[in-house]
C-alpha cells in the first residue's frame, strides 16, 4: 500500500509510534493513520502548528497537499470560521437580470466538524421564489436526505436572512435541526450567490463557513422534476 513516506520518515526519525505522534499532534490515531496514507487530507491550521512543533519540520516537507483556498480559523471561543476563496465562474447558464433571482439553484455549504476533525459539504438543489424584495428558498426533497430552507431579504445584489436545516434522521447528526443566519452577494453575472453562514454547533459554540448558490435553470414543472435528485447523479 502506498504511503505518505515523508511523514512516516519524519515520525520514525524521531522514534515515535503512531500513537505517540497522534498524542503530540492532539489528534486521534485514526487521523494520524489517514495522514500517513497516500494522498492524505491536509491538516487544519491548528493541527499544522502542532505537527511542525512536534516533528521540527515545516508542513511543506511532511507530504501534505497545499491548500491555498481553504482556511479554518479557531475563534478562541470553541467555534470555527471556515473560509474558502471561490473560483470565478467560467461559464454560466443564461438567466434573467440580476435583480430577479427566481429559479433552480445548486446550494453548497461547507463546515468543519470538530468531533471528526474534517471539513464536510452539504449540497441541495433548491427552488428560489422571489416576491419583490423578499425571497424563499426550499430544497427539492429528492436532492438530499436532509431538508434545507432560507428566508431572505433582497437589497440589490445583497441577500440577507436566515437558514434552517433538518438533518438526515439516520445520519451522523440524527435528525437534529440547525438554524442560523446567512448573507450572500450576487456575482456580476447574476449566476452565483456567494457568502457566509453563521450558526451554532452541537456544544453551543458559534461557527461560520462559506455558502454559495449556482444558478441552474428557470423553475418549471419539467425542470423541477429534472433536478429533484442528488446533485452528483
Amino acid at each position: 500500500m502506498s504511503k505518505n513516506l515523508a511523514l512516516v520518515a519524519a515520525r520514525v526519525a524521531r522514534n515515535l509510534t503512531q500513537e505517540e505522534a497522534a498524542v503530540l499532534a492532539e489528534v486521534t490515531k485514526r487521523t494520524w493513520q489517514r495522514w500517513e496514507d497516500a494522498d492524505p487530507p491536509r491538516p487544519q491550521p491548528a493541527q499544522v502548528r502542532r505537527l511542525q512543533s512536534s516533528l521540527g519540520l515545516p508542513v511543506e516537507q511532511l507530504g501534505f497537499p497545499p491548500d491555498k483556498n481553504r482556511i479554518v480559523v479557531e475563534d478562541g471561543r470553541g467555534g470555527h470560521d471556515l473560509e474558502i476563496r471561490f473560483p470565478p465562474i467560467s461559464t454560466a447558464p443564461a438567466r434573467p437580470p440580476a435583480s430577479d433571482y427566481a429559479g433552480i439553484w445548486l446550494s453548497r455549504y461547507e463546515y468543519f466538524s470538530s468531533s471528526r476533525e474534517e471539513t464536510y459539504a452539504g449540497q441541495h438543489f433548491v427552488v428560489l421564489q422571489q416576491d419583490g424584495s423578499s425571497a424563499s428558498v426550499r430544497s427539492l426533497l429528492g436532492s438530499a436526505s436532509s431538508t434545507m430552507s432560507m428566508d431572505l431579504a433582497i437589497d440589490g445584489v445583497v441577500l440577507t436572512g436566515t437558514w434552517v436545516e433538518d438533518t438526515d434522521k439516520t445520519g451522523y447528526y440524527r435528525g437534529k435541526r440547525y438554524v442560523g443566519g446567512i448573507q450572500l452577494v450576487a456575482d456580476p453575472s447574476g449566476a452565483r450567490l456567494a457568502g457566509k453562514w453563521v450558526g451554532h454547533g452541537k456544544d453551543g459554540e458559534v461557527n461560520t463557513g462559506p455558502w454559495r448558490l449556482d444558478y441552474q435553470a428557470a423553475a418549471t414543472k419539467a425542470t423541477i422534476a429534472e433536478y429533484d435528485r442528488p446533485p452528483n447523479d
